[in-house]
């Protein structure tokens, strides 16, 4: 469990620091991020604040969408990944300012930021503890509306991205990057660590025949 928990922490880490890097690359946040930072710039606290507040509601829409119980599970998610967030954008990076820096330089930390980002949500999801609520609201609408996952994804981008523009968000290369490429890297390195994450596991060997 021990593990796991260092696991599943770690790729959380991972995965926000990647997300604070493309946003302070300044061409534009992920359709999610760049929503929670419109928000945050019109009504004030942090934007870690609203990403928190906001999955809080998602998880009684999924549950909606799924007929099922809200996921009371989902709130762990929900703190940490709020809090990590907050770490790295009001800490970390509270003073690095690359909106004047040049461009070939903003470009370079905004696909390092996906890659990152890439990286981090193929080690969290390794332990397979619960996935925040907007990770789920993909499954929910594509199970909700009979549609393929990568459609569901596709509606929850374009309906996140308009409302980020109606809010003032920073949608620009940013938004469009992540949504072209993360999946194949998360996918290249959920490949990688994959076998590696049951090789250092306690466990060894056992866990790993189960777990294929």
């Amino acid at each position: 469990m021990l593990y796991r928990s260092v696991v599943y922490l770690v790729g959380m880490l991972i995965n926000f620091f990647g997300v604070a890097l493309l946003i302070n690359a300044t061409l534009g946040a992920g359709f999610w991020t760049s929503f929670f930072i419109g928000v945050s710039d019109h009504l004030g606290f942090t934007v870690g604040f609203w990403y928190g507040a906001f999955q809080l509601v998602i998880i009684f829409i999924n549950a909606k969408l799924m007929k099922q119980l809200p996921e009371v599970r989902a709130v762990v998610p929900v703190i940490l990944e709020s809090l990590i967030l907050d770490f790295w954008l009001e800490i970390v990076f509270a003073n690095v300012d690359l909106s004047t820096a040049p461009f070939l330089l903003q470009v370079m930390a905004l696909f390092t930021g996906v890659a990152i980002i890439g990286l981090g949500v193929a080690i969290y999801i390794l332990p397979q503890f619960p996935r925040a609520p907007v990770d789920q609201l993909f499954l929910a609408v594509s199970a909700r509306f009979n549609l393929s996952i990568q459609s569901g994804q596709t509606v929850v981008a374009v309906i996140m991205t308009s409302l980020a523009l109606l809010v003032g968000g920073p949608v620009g290369l940013g938004t469009v990057a992540p949504m072209l490429f993360l999946g194949p890297v998360i996918q290249l390195c959920y490949t990688r660590a994959y076998p590696l994450y049951y090789k250092l596991h306690p466990d060894g060997e056992r866990v790993y025949q189960q777990a294929v």
